[in-house]
């Protein structure tokens, strides 16, 4: 089974933001060569839009 996390996830169990977690998974990829694997992608979309809330990606860090 794989397992990962979603930025959601992350956010309760470091007490960080969205824009924390995101910019984090930024640095481990272009400073640290890290990769950071997205395992599933869900677009929850309305009718001309390009993304709502309750869209989302889960995450793993490639180890």
């Amino acid at each position: 089974m794989r397992r990962g996390a979603t930025v959601a996830q992350i956010c309760d169990a470091t007490g960080w933001q969205q824009h924390t977690v995101r910019g984090f998974f930024a640095g481990l990829k272009e400073r640290q060569g890290i990769e950071v694997q997205v395992l599933e992608r869900v677009r929850q979309a309305a009718p001309n839009k390009q993304g709502a809330r309750g869209s989302y990606m889960v995450y793993r860090v490639a180890g």
